[in-house]
């Protein structure tokens, strides 16, 4: 007997399909992709956004790449986002008639890349170090840009190409405007027991050498100035209110650093590299918490007696004073630019110094 559900004749039924074009639905498709790409563009650059290359993973391996081609003998540089955005490679090139390597990274302690360069035969010009306390002391070791130098995939290879064809045309093709990140700095509401931190902003423009300048809305627009200040005062504990056993695994970790520092100076040096640090200046929350936290006589004095390099540190060279550090760490472009002019000249002028010791 037959199901009131179920009928045999149902395996027979075909289901009439609308006429359509598949070749219109393409287009449309196509257009509606267009158009919200516009859209999602024209909104960035609306907001003061600009093109730039992505300072990836695999653009500071096409950069670290060139001491193995035959630029070995050149300047490098290795610091963190301070030297790296205050370092005008245009301006060093002027200067020197030679145009420098950047290998600096945001937020990176430079200690790994003075030990790789340390160990690379290729290697054998100066390297200039940029020291910014909390990332030399304190900051990550960025292990994943070495690995993609070393163990880049063809498939990783012929991606960074095609993006870098697409990075310089589009302001929204960049970290920080991609929509899951945009959704995730949204003010949503706490969660109970969740503790959040906030979100380091888009903070320069690079080209595809890694030549950074400080994106102008953090120059010029006072409400994205105050967010990078606030981001950056984020989460500051005083050193009074730490407990002893935390207080005791940083200064541990901070000697192992110094360690390292010293050690990859002295190999460098061992081959014929001139190691030159460092240090920018720094103002605002910084000029409470870097003392507080990584006081000079503990830290840089150390490494600089430890090593016996050239040291240039801002507090002892009115040449690097007297900068607008807008969010209290990072020089705008045109003031980048007459701080490199300066330390290059400091810095002849102190190797001249100092040879003139020797020779006493």
């Amino acid at each position: 007997m037959p199901s009131s559900t179920f009928s045999s004749d149902q395996g027979n039924y075909e289901r009439p399909l609308p006429s359509t074009s598949l070749k219109a639905a393409g287009w449309m498709a196509l257009l509606v992709c267009l158009l919200s790409l516009t859209g999602w563009e024209l909104y960035w650059r609306d907001l003061g956004v600009t093109s730039s290359y992505r300072n990836s993973d695999g653009l500071w391996a096409i950069q670290r790449r060139r001491i193995d081609r035959g630029e070995g003998d050149k300047t490098v540089i290795v610091a963190s986002s301070r030297g790296f955005f205050n370092f005008q490679l245009d301006v060093w090139e002027r200067e020197s008639g030679s145009r420098p390597i950047q290998l600096g990274l945001e937020g990176t302690s430079p200690v790994l890349f003075m030990e790789d360069l340390a160990d690379d035969p290729d290697f054998i010009g100066t390297l200039l170090v940029g020291v910014s306390p909390g990332p030399f002391f304190r900051g990550d070791y960025r292990e994943e840009v070495l690995q993609r130098y070393d163990e880049e995939s063809p498939s990783q290879w012929l991606g960074q190409r095609i993006s870098m064809l697409i990075e310089p045309h589009l302001a929204f093709y960049s970290f920080d405007f991609a929509l899951f990140t945009v959704l995730k700095r949204q003010a949503w509401p706490d969660r109970e027991g969740v503790v959040t931190n906030m979100e380091v902003r888009k903070l320069a423009n690079f080209t595809k050498e890694r030549h950074a300048r400080l994106f102008s809305k953090v120059e010029t627009d006072e409400e994205y100035r105050e967010l990078a200040r606030e981001i950056w005062a984020d989460g500051f504990v005083p050193l009074s209110e730490r407990d002893e056993d935390w207080i005791e695994t940083q200064l541990e970790e901070r000697e192992k650093r110094l360690d390292r520092a010293v050690a990859a100076t002295r190999k460098l040096q061992d081959k014929g590299v001139e190691v030159i640090f460092f240090r920018c200046p720094a103002e605002g929350h910084y000029s409470i918490s870097e003392p507080m936290y990584f006081p000079r006589d503990k830290t840089w004095d150390v490494l600089i007696e430890r090593t016996g390099v050239l040291g240039l540190h801002f507090q002892d060279h009115p040449e690097m004073q007297g900068y607008w550090l807008s969010e209290w760490s990072h020089m705008s472009g045109s003031e980048a630019e007459r701080f490199t002019a300066s330390l290059y000249h400091l810095i002849q002028r102190e190797r001249a110094r100092l040879q003139e010791q020797e020779q006493e």
